[in-house]
């Protein structure tokens, strides 16, 4: 954009100047001033867009500077300046500029010291000028500015609208998630949790031993539940933010400790500010991590550790399963939702076998780039 209004100001500042050498007589000193101002008006239409009003009054001067100097060359700079007035939204500034200019233009032809020839020549120039073809193009100018402003508004306006659409589309769709989710996931949620409930009330109340997996279903039913009603309140209230954060991870290795999976959180470097997006994404991977180890591991003991850097945060998960080294693992459905969290975020992610037996998660999470 900058190189077209340079090449627009150039071509305006060589179309007056070559009018302005065309005249056959003694060049002047004042002749010189004159070129250097007619010139100068064409050039500083490069800063219309960033400066309109400022144009339009430095343009002005230059014309009136080189009218009273003899130098019969077409107000053309101060026309695109009177259009690029209108088009900023400047109607007033700009007309009222417009007729200055009307004005000025016949003092400055009086008090013009050349001879009486060239005299001659730039009143007849000023007296066509100020015809009314001249005022017919400061009128279009007008109108040209003022009409290009009105249709980037409406194109403005257009794009807001197109915006706003997407957005309720968005919103939209969101509930349709909602609903769908709540019929189809909460029911059956649902049952699993009262079900396990009623099992282990009669269990105990029968002073029966309850299994350990009837309780870690019993639990598991009911974080489930409670995840599942703040992700729908979520997807209704557009887009807060999803359950899941570091504070949490102490309740979700409890869970694992249910399951017969034993842990162990440790914690390395002062704790900052983090961004959400970066606490709900450790969240997920140590989640996904345990859930893996606890489905497909065959692992008795897992490790959480939490590395608070000044730039970065990092997680790794270890555990002592069955996994053989030097074998890279089957990408699954939460090993590739886990690099895409990752990703996301511009961190990076390792997950393999360990070469002393076992499966590592190692994931660096960014803090700066997260907004």
């Amino acid at each position: 954009m900058r190189m077209a209004n340079w090449l627009i100001a150039v071509g305006v500042a060589g179309a007056l100047l070559t009018t302005a050498l065309g005249r056959h007589h003694p060049v002047t000193v004042l002749d010189v001033v004159g070129c250097v101002l007619v010139v100068a008006s064409g050039l500083v239409l490069a800063a219309l867009r960033r400066a309109p009003v400022v144009v339009l009054a430095v343009t002005g001067l230059c014309v009136v500077g080189y009218t009273a100097l003899g130098v019969a060359v077409p107000a053309l700079a101060f026309l695109v300046a009177v259009y690029g007035g209108f088009r900023a939204g400047h109607r007033r500034v700009t007309s009222a500029a417009a007729v200055v200019m009307l004005a000025a233009l016949p003092l400055a032809v009086l008090v013009s010291p050349a001879e009486e020839a060239a005299r001659q020549a730039v009143r007849e120039a000023f007296a066509q000028a100020r015809g009314v073809l001249e005022l017919a193009w400061l009128v279009a100018a007008g109108f040209a500015g003022e009409a290009l402003r009105q249709a980037e508004r409406r194109a403005d306006e257009a794009e807001r609208t197109r915006e706003e659409t997407a957005r309720l589309r968005a919103t939209q769709e969101r509930l349709h998630i909602a609903r769908e989710l709540h019929d189809s996931l909460t029911h059956q949620i649902s049952i699993i949790k009262v079900q396990s409930e009623v099992a282990v009330h009669l269990a105990r109340k029968r002073g029966e031993q309850v299994p350990e997996a009837l309780v870690a279903i019993q639990q598991a039913g009911r974080a489930a539940t409670r995840e599942l009603r703040a992700t729908l309140d979520t997807l209704r209230q557009d887009g807060d933010t999803p359950p899941g954060g570091l504070d949490q991870l102490a309740e979700l290795l409890a869970g694992a400790e249910g399951i017969g999976l034993r842990t162990e959180l440790t914690i390395a470097g002062e704790r900052g500010e983090v961004p959400e997006a970066v606490g709900r994404t450790a969240y997920r991977i140590v989640q996904e991590s345990l859930t893996n180890t606890a489905r497909h591991g065959a692992a008795s003991t897992a490790t959480v550790h939490i590395d608070y850097r000044p730039d970065a945060l990092a997680i790794r998960v270890d555990d002592d399963g069955a996994a053989t080294p030097g074998v890279p693992p089957v990408p699954g459905v939460g090993l590739l939702g886990m690099r895409e969290r990752v990703t996301a975020l511009g961190g990076r992610l390792r997950a393999e076998p360990r070469s002393g037996g076992g499966f590592t998660v190692q994931a660096e999470l960014p803090l700066e780039r997260v907004g």
